[in-house]
């Protein structure tokens, strides 16, 4: 299902449409990282995390050392940098692991007067926001062919580095869908995604990535434009993809065809979701990032009991 763009633009209107180039990319990201902590620090407002020391193989924090404990627990290498005593806590044992996924291909750049930022800074902000509540919370996050996962409290930072240092290189090719691996059992997958693809490809890196038992979630990111198709009278689309032009005389005749494909393509989706025991969510964005996360974060922590 490819994405069209209304072209009543001249071209330097239409490159501001679509920001995607790789340097624009890597200039915006401090503005979505600080947009992404303000989205995490509304959700997690009122929630408790459950990160914790524990008997964990990776290393957490330092903190000081208190009166009666075992001397054995002491960092002396820490220890020697000032006149205090740390100790080396490490991560509780029982984090569990979470891939993020977000969408940058071309089609992601869409933006229309409707929304409030173009839907791939809308999928950036919510990947972001999510790490950053999870590592709060006690969960490890990584990106699947990107990073390990990890836990840190600059997680933020560190993934929007590592997705600005491959936005970067001359061989980037911004990828729709996550590599289909499997996953581990009692991990968990969030793919955030416009879902402008063959939907049968779409349902075979689900099953993919699910052959193992783990959990995933699907959240389309959609401008109200594409939601409403709202174009009349003479009007040309570009497929974003492709060399590929459709002018049309009366747009408003192809907006009920559009809206049933629509309809169609959204339940292939669930449908793929859904047999693999897999969450499907549509969000807007012309409405706050925080909704989203939100009902996201709930998600997951309903799936870490599975």
């Amino acid at each position: 299902m490819a994405q069209v763009e209304l072209l009543d633009r001249d071209a330097a209107e239409r490159e501001a449409l679509h920001p995607l180039g790789a340097l624009d990319l890597a200039r915006r990201l401090p503005g979505l990282i600080v947009s992404a902590k303000e989205v995490a620090a509304t959700v997690m407002h009122g929630m408790h995390g459950r990160r914790r020391a524990g008997t964990g193989e990776t290393f957490w924090q330092f903190r000081p050392f208190t009166f009666g404990e075992a001397s054995a627990r002491i960092d002396w290498r820490r220890s020697a940098r000032d006149d205090r005593l740390y100790v080396r806590e490490r991560e509780w044992e029982a984090a569990h692991t979470v891939w993020i996924w977000a969408d940058r291909s071309p089609s992601m750049a869409y933006v229309s007067d409707l929304a409030m930022q173009p839907k791939i800074d809308r999928a950036l902000v919510l990947a972001l926001a999510l790490a950053d509540c999870l590592v709060r919370g006690g969960e490890r996050v990584g990106i699947p062919g990107l990073t390990r996962a990890f836990a840190a409290r600059d997680i933020v930072e560190r993934l929007a580095e590592r997705m600005a240092e491959e936005t970067t290189r001359p061989d980037f090719v911004p990828a729709e869908l996550p590599p289909a691996d499997a996953l581990a059992p009692r991990t968990q997958a969030v793919i955030i995604s416009d879902f402008l693809s063959d939907p049968e490809e779409i349902a075979t890196t689900i099953r993919s990535m699910a052959s193992r038992g783990a959990r995933g979630h699907l959240v389309m990111i959609t401008d109200p434009v594409e939601e409403t198709f709202p174009f009349s009278g003479h009007t040309e689309f570009r497929d974003v993809d492709s060399p590929a032009r459709l002018r049309v005389g009366e747009a408003q005749s192809f907006r009920s065809a559009y809206m049933q494909r629509l309809s169609e393509h959204r339940e292939h989706l669930r449908d793929a979701a859904r047999a693999r025991g897999w969450t499907f969510a549509l969000h807007r964005t012309d409405r706050p990032a925080s909704e989203a996360l939100l009902a996201l974060r709930m998600q997951l922590e309903a799936g870490q009991g599975g």
